[in-house]
């Protein structure tokens, strides 16, 4: 990716279509974003933290709440099993595909174009952020209220963190997909792995295996690979540029230190969903008073008015990031973290297949390879990880094995 860097800025190119004013640059409005945020959270954090206290009593083990339904799953028939997951992956596969066509295209192309008016396209990325997370809220509500939880110990206030970083990270993605193609996004995403150990060390303290930094090496090869084979004649809307690589780069920052601050959070007694309800209350907070300061939720709220078919987008897309979450949520309680990251790596696979066909995205033979060497990169991560745990169970009592991210 660094090797990339200069042919990116080279290409970059900045058109009316994408700069219409000093208020549509994305660094501006990044800035104006964190203003809006840091206006609520400041305040907001010296008042919960002086009036909401939560219990520091932790549990035992983070994967003691999902061990008696892991006990029941094993005791159910293979039949029972098979169906479950085949549940679990057109659950995750249709959830997650159509969110990534939708968010390509909510993006990237114009509403309301007739033969005589061009459109005119959806620009705040912080407004499809605001309604993700609302109904994430809302169902996560939901969910809690309908079934039995644990009894909640975690102080509320810490939850903020990982949201602030959480919506930053979904407004970088959301954005850079002015500037960058769907399938380099999705590559990009596979490559946090790295970032996501360097956070690991510095947030937990974590150590890792030798075959982690191989497959991250090989992942950081393949992804390389693919942005240097991007040929500088495609469409505007598919180059790869300077601007698209930093907003990435945001992206997989804010979103490692999100998974390693939850996962820092799950040390306390809660089960998934009570921390998808309690990042989204501070989500929604957040996004929706930025919104306010700015002016933009009414402006947001009339363009969906005027075209109804980006409304019928915005609610869709809603839907798939907060069903997404809950089939995340039951696929990793029943069959456990492996089995998912397979189901997740072959909808990435997936996904930059479908968006090629629709969208028309163009890849070399190099892209290609890069792109083999990415998922080949990650299946033997998944490999590697399952014969680590079989190896752990099998150690001496008293010797603790080497934590993975």
């Amino acid at each position: 990716m660094l090797a990339a860097l200069p042919t990116m800025a080279a290409n970059e190119v900045v058109s009316a279509a994408l700069q219409d004013s000093w208020g549509d640059f994305w660094l501006f409005r990044f800035f104006l974003n964190a203003a809006g945020y840091a206006s609520i959270m400041v305040p907001g954090f010296l008042l919960i933290k002086s009036c909401v206290f939560g219990s520091e009593a932790k549990s035992a083990h983070p994967d003691d709440i999902s061990l008696a339904a892991r006990n029941e799953t094993m005791e159910s028939s293979t039949a029972q099993q098979i169906l479950k997951l085949l549940f679990c992956a057109a659950g995750l596969q249709a959830s997650y595909l159509t969110w990534g066509v939708l968010q390509e295209r909510v993006m990237t192309r114009t509403y309301g174009a007739t033969e005589t008016d061009p459109g005119e396209k959806f620009k705040d990325s912080q407004f499809l952020v605001f309604m993700n997370r609302i109904l994430a809220f809302t169902v996560a509500g939901l969910y809690c209220a309908l079934t039995k939880q644990p009894r909640h110990g975690a102080p509320m206030y810490k939850y903020s963190f990982a949201s602030l970083s959480n919506i930053l990270s979904s407004w970088c993605q959301y954005e850079a997909l002015k500037y960058i193609s769907f399938p380099t996004q999705v590559l990009a995403k596979a490559s946090k792995v790295i970032p996501v150990m360097l956070m690991g060390k510095l947030v937990s303290r974590k150590s890792y295996e030798y075959w982690e930094y191989l497959t991250a090496v090989l992942i950081s090869v393949g992804v390389s690979m693919f942005l240097l084979s991007s040929a500088p004649t495609k469409h505007l809307s598919t180059v790869t540029t300077f601007s698209g690589v930093v907003l990435l780069a945001g992206y997989i920052v804010f979103d490692s230190f999100t998974s390693n601050w939850q996962d820092a959070l799950f040390t306390y007694k809660m089960s998934p969903v009570q921390m998808m309800f309690g990042v989204n209350v501070f989500s929604c907070l957040f996004t929706m008073g930025s919104l306010l300061e700015q002016g933009a939720l009414l402006e947001s709220a009339r363009f969906m008015a005027r075209h109804s078919e980006f409304a019928a987008h915005a609610m869709l897309l809603s839907i798939c990031s907060a069903f997404g979450q809950l089939f995340i949520f039951y696929t990793i309680n029943q069959f456990g973290a492996a089995v998912f990251t397979i189901i997740m790596t072959l909808r990435q696979a997936f996904a930059i297949l479908l968006s090629c066909l629709i969208y028309g995205h163009a890849i070399t033979v190099v892209g290609g390879l890069g792109v083999a060497v990415v998922f080949m990169a990650l299946f033997l991560r998944v490999y590697a990880r399952s014969r680590m745990k079989k190896r752990s169970k099998k150690l001496p009592a008293g010797e603790v094995p080497v934590q993975k991210v």
